[in-house]
C-alpha cells in the first residue's frame, strides 16, 4: 500500500488501493462510528471484484500534524451510481445495507470537514450519503461540521430497521419480544428438529474455520429462492471472489464469524457476521428450504441472539435488514433510522437544487415500479389465448 506521503499528492477522489492499509485499519479502531462494510478487509474486495460494485474511489481526511488518517469514506460517481450525469458524489455501497463513513473520534467533525472540501476539489457541488444511520454519530458530526459553513443536509429517502441490544439478559429479551406462546411454538418446533439429529450450534472464528463454514453458507443461501433468482453469492464469479476473500481477510483481525445451525451433521441454516468495535452486523442467512417447517432462520436467529448477549465484547447489533422484515423484527426489537441524506457543498448552488429534484424523481419512479410489481404479484394474470387466423 502507498505510504501517506504518496496518497497525499494525489487529486481526490483516490482509488481505494492508495489508502496505506495500516492507517486503514487504525482508523477503523478510533472511528466514532462502527461501520464493519467500510473496514479494508470488506471494502477493498468488494470493490475489486463484487457484482456491479467495483471501482470505488475515497474521499480521504488526513491530519498532518499528528500524521493520522481521520476520515474515510468510499465514493462512485453519481452518473456511475445511478446513471445520473451531475457532478455529485455518492457514497459507494459495501455490498451491506451501511455507508456511515469512517470518522475519527478525537476529530470527527474536522474529519467531516476534510471530506467535503475533497469532494469540492474533484468538482461536486454535493455529496450523496446513501443509508447512513440518520441518528448516528457519523452523521452527527457531519451536520455540525455543514453548520460550521452555514449549509444543512436534505433527507431523500428514511426507513426503520431492527437492531438488537446485546447488553440484555437474551432469555429476558426473547422472552419479551415474542411472548410465552411464540416462545412454546418455537421450542416445539426446535424438538421436532431434535427427532431428526441433534441440534447443534456452531460459531466458527478463526480463517481456517470460517472458510469452512463459509462454504457450508454459499451452498445454503444458493440451494434456496435467492439461487432461484440468480442472486446468491456463488452464482456470481466476482460475488464469489469477494466474499471468498472478505470473510477469512476479516476473521484473521476478529472482526467475522460464521454461525451454523445442524441437525445431525446436516447444515441447515447458517449465517455471516461481522463484528467492528463493540457493534456486530448480521449480513446475510441461508437455509434449507426442505426444513422450512422447523423455522430454520428464526432458529438460528435465536441462538445468534443468545450468543451476541453474552459477548462482552458487542453491545448492540444491527440486522443490516430491509425495513419491516418479517424474520428479524419480531425477534430484534430496538429500532434506528436509515436513510439517503443529501449534502449541499456550496451555499446557494442551483446545481445543488437540480441534484435534489434529479434525486427526488428517481426515488418517486422507484416507488411506482414497485407499487406495480407488488400488484403483479398479487393478482394471477391471464394471457389472451391466441386465436386462429379467420381465412
Amino acid at each position: 500500500m502507498a505510504s501517506a506521503s504518496n496518497f497525499l499528492d494525489t487529486s481526490p477522489p483516490i482509488p481505494l488501493a492508495s489508502i496505506d492499509i495500516g492507517q486503514w485499519q487504525a482508523l477503523g479502531q478510533r472511528a466514532i462510528e462502527p461501520n464493519g462494510y467500510y473496514l479494508p478487509g470488506w471494502e477493498l474486495t468488494v470493490s475489486a471484484t463484487a457484482r456491479d460494485r467495483t471501482g470505488a474511489r475515497a474521499l480521504f481526511a488526513f491530519d498532518t500534524a499528528s500524521m493520522r488518517l481521520t476520515g474515510l469514506m468510499p465514493v462512485v460517481s453519481l452518473r456511475r451510481a445511478w446513471k445520473i450525469p451531475l457532478p455529485a458524489l455518492v457514497s459507494a455501497h459495501p455490498y451491506g445495507s451501511l455507508c456511515s463513513p469512517l470518522l475519527d473520534r478525537d476529530r470527527a467533525a474536522d474529519a467531516a470537514a476534510g471530506l467535503m472540501q475533497q469532494a469540492r476539489q474533484a468538482g461536486a457541488h454535493a455529496l450523496v450519503m446513501r443509508e447512513v444511520a440518520l441518528d448516528g454519530a457519523a452523521m452527527t458530526a457531519l451536520r455540525e461540521s455543514l453548520r460550521r459553513d452555514g449549509l444543512e443536509p436534505r433527507l431523500l429517502t428514511s426507513h426503520i430497521r431492527a437492531s438488537l441490544d446485546a447488553t440484555q439478559d437474551s432469555d429476558a429479551l426473547l422472552r419479551d419480544a415474542l411472548g410465552a406462546r411464540k416462545l412454546k411454538e418455537l421450542r416445539r418446533q426446535r424438538h421436532r428438529l431434535e427427532e431428526l439429529g441433534p441440534v447443534s450450534f456452531e460459531v466458527a472464528r478463526t480463517p481456517r474455520e470460517v472458510r469452512a463454514a463459509l462454504e457450508t453458507f454459499l451452498q445454503l443461501e444458493a440451494s434456496g429462492w435467492k439461487g432461484k433468482r440468480g442472486t446468491a453469492l456463488i452464482q456470481d464469479a466476482g460475488d464469489a471472489t469477494f466474499i471468498r476473500s472478505a470473510v477469512p481477510a476479516l476473521a484473521e483481525a476478529e472482526q467475522c464469524q460464521v454461525v451454523t445451525l445442524r441437525t445431525g451433521t446436516a447444515p441447515i441454516a447458517a449465517g455471516i457476521v461481522l463484528r467492528h468495535q463493540d457493534r456486530a452486523f448480521f449480513f446475510k442467512l441461508g437455509i434449507d428450504e426442505r426444513f422450512a417447517r422447523y423455522s430454520p432462520g428464526v432458529q438460528l436467529t435465536l441462538e445468534l441472539t443468545r450468543h451476541l448477549c453474552a459477548d462482552r465484547e458487542i453491545a448492540s447489533a444491527d440486522s443490516t435488514a430491509n425495513a419491516d422484515h418479517p424474520m428479524i423484527n419480531p425477534i430484534w426489537r430496538g429500532r434506528f433510522a436509515i436513510g439517503d441524506v443529501l449534502i449541499p457543498l456550496k451555499r446557494n448552488d442551483p446545481m445543488v437544487a437540480l441534484i435534489h429534484t434529479a434525486l427526488v424523481a428517481r426515488g418517486f419512479a422507484l416507488q411506482l415500479a414497485r407499487r406495480a410489481i407488488r400488484s403483479v404479484r398479487g393478482r394471477k394474470i391471464r394471457l389472451p389465448t391466441a386465436k386462429p387466423p379467420v381465412r
